[in-house]
């Protein structure tokens, strides 16, 4: 069986853009460092590998793709009310 190797993917979503955007991605250990800054920084980290993987196949600064709209405004809605809850 092969080992899965761990993906981290980073998306923005400005008010002017038309959907969210892959704003950083990487694999392996890189990846382990794109989390940790991520962390270190507050920013709101969501564990889905498979959604990870999905997006890990788009380049860097384009849109989402629409098959992954509903899952993604879940994630976002879930991260909204986490820091609603935390302010």
């Amino acid at each position: 069986m092969e080992e899965e190797i761990f993906s981290a993917v980073a998306l923005r979503y400005p008010e002017w853009a038309e959907a969210p955007y892959i704003s950083a991605k990487a694999k392996g250990s890189v990846a382990q460092r794109l989390v940790e800054i991520a962390e270190e920084n507050e920013v709101p980290v969501v564990e889905n590998a498979e959604m990870a993987n999905v997006l890990s196949l788009q380049s860097v600064g384009s849109f989402i793709p629409e098959s992954t709209y509903s899952a993604i405004a879940t994630i976002f809605a879930f991260v909204i009310k986490l820091d609603e809850a935390n302010s």
